[in-house]
């Protein structure tokens, strides 16, 4: 087993600069394999740390001296991945036997599924000049290595969409969204609709602060985006737009912002929903003890996790109860961000009460602005 940490230090530790991957598999515990890559997070050179149990995944970005601290003894195989060669340790009889393979005389057995390279529905090398604009790719189209993680990001949510709207034949789309910062997703959403799937796209971003939305519009002007618009507006006390709407974006509106949103997509009977809560204080700071849960509120950190889950719970609960088809999927790792639930809805006819909500509030005497904004409306 010596030997085996020994290799590790020396070959990954202190030479990060070569290594690929480590691959630890065939185990009896209940973490089957553990792949580690190396991963750059805001120009800092970590290890991600997939775990793999059952028919899930979890992911961990940690320092790089971590990776010594995995239970390698738990698995017969053992394979360190390096940019010149692989070295393998097999485990008989409580001992590893090593053997090192120049990468010349790697098959390709050694090319496990997982390892290649993951085909997106925009790749490195596309031709988004807006995602140069937004620092994402540089001039050679090459991705920033700092920006790795929001391109997988903006990924993961053009793929979410495409899971919704790859059969559906329409000519022309329109789509309000809330919140949009510097819209890194929003010129994605553009670009798939009219560039991949062919579609006319009428895209409505709105932000709070004037500079963003400047330097939006430029990009979408520089582009020929003409049918990207941005504008300053407070969805909260603001106008809105008036059109007919097919979906609404709110991703990462801060606390109540988002309930406004979905209040303006329920009023509007907007068909599709696609929403990722952010900073969620309201019911934390209004909750109070009043039945079995108060368990949840002892400690401060255990009683805001709970909070933020019981407001997107209410918010799905409320989005059901007027006609929508709803699941809640996660958006991006974990590790990224802890913000990662997103809110999927899809209109259809069915309702049902809000008497789950009403018990709950009357029971914790708590505020929850969505369920406010119906009720009041």
């Amino acid at each position: 087993m010596e030997n085996v940490v020994k290799k590790i230090k020396s070959e990954v530790v202190e030479n990060i600069e070569n290594f690929v991957k480590l691959v630890l598999s065939e185990t009896k515990t209940e973490t089957k394999k553990i792949v580690v890559r190396p991963i750059i997070i805001k120009d800092k050179l970590l290890l991600q740390i997939e775990k793999y149990k059952k028919d899930k995944v979890y992911h961990e970005n940690v320092e790089v001296n971590k990776i010594l601290e995995l239970q390698f003894f738990d698995y017969k195989q053992i394979l360190i991945e390096l940019k010149d060669k692989n070295i393998i340790f097999s485990k008989k009889s409580n001992r590893y036997k090593q053997k090192i393979q120049l990468k010349e005389q790697v098959n390709s057995e050694i090319n496990l599924s997982h390892n290649k390279q993951k085909s997106y529905l925009i790749n490195e090398g596309d031709d988004v000049p807006a995602l140069v604009d937004l620092g994402i790719f540089t001039k050679e189209g090459k991705i920033v290595k700092s920006k790795y993680d929001k391109f997988k990001q903006i990924n993961r949510f053009i793929e979410i969409i495409d899971d919704v709207f790859k059969s559906i034949k329409k000519d022309e789309i329109t789509i309000l969204d809330f919140g949009c910062g510097k819209s890194y997703l929003t010129f994605l959403v553009y670009y798939y609709f009219v560039e991949i799937r062919k579609i006319k796209a009428n895209i409505i971003g709105y932000d709070l602060k004037s500079d963003v939305v400047d330097r939006c519009n430029d990009i979408a002007k520089t582009y020929g985006y003409s049918g990207l618009h941005f504008f300053v507006n407070d969805v909260k006390k603001d106008k809105l737009y008036e059109g007919d709407i097919d979906m609404i974006i709110s991703l990462h509106a801060c606390d109540t912002a988002t309930d406004y949103a979905l209040d303006y997509a329920i009023k509007r009977k907007i068909p599709y929903i696609f929403s990722v809560p952010c900073c969620q204080h309201e019911i934390n700071q209004t909750l109070k003890k009043g039945g079995d849960f108060d368990i949840m509120f002892e400690d401060g950190l255990i009683k805001e996790r709970f909070s933020a889950l019981l407001t997107d719970a209410i918010r799905v609960e409320i989005l059901r109860s007027y006609g929508y088809d709803v699941d809640v999927i996660e958006f991006v790792d974990f590790a990224h961000s802890p913000k990662n639930i997103m809110i999927r809805g899809k209109l259809t006819k069915s309702k049902k009460s809000l008497s789950k909500i009403e018990n709950l509030i009357k029971k914790y005497k708590f505020k929850q602005k969505l369920y406010e904004l119906i009720k009041n409306s």
